[in-house]
């Protein structure tokens, strides 16, 4: 245990700083690229997303006024209050937080299921 712990420190130390305090006040998420932005709606996010979420896209729509932004900053406790399904709000936030991090985007064209 102590041997973990040493290793662990010497880690820090020889990577320099500590880390940066978290800035609970950041500037809004940038939803990808600017041109990608412009093409992604909220309608286009959920049927991206598939699995049953594109059924609370009107409600989401006007829960948020048709911004994108606002999805993804949204926390489960509002979606909770809009009604919708515990699974649907776990995959709404997953694939939110995949977008922001760049790993994901909706196709622009619905998959072909066979």
């Amino acid at each position: 245990m102590a041997l973990a712990f040493a290793s662990h420190a010497r880690r820090l130390v020889l990577a320099g700083a500590v880390a940066p305090a978290r800035a609970f006040h950041a500037q809004p998420y940038q939803v990808g690229s600017m041109r990608d932005a412009a093409k992604v709606g909220v309608v286009e996010f959920l049927n991206g997303v598939g699995k049953g979420v594109e059924t609370h896209a009107a409600k989401l729509e006007e829960a948020v006024g048709g911004d994108l932004q606002r999805l993804l900053e949204a926390r489960t406790l509002r979606l909770k209050k809009l009604g919708i399904p515990c699974k649907h709000r776990k995959l709404i936030l997953s694939f939110a937080q995949k977008y922001r991090l760049g790993l994901w985007k909706p196709r622009a064209e619905p998959r072909k299921v066979e």
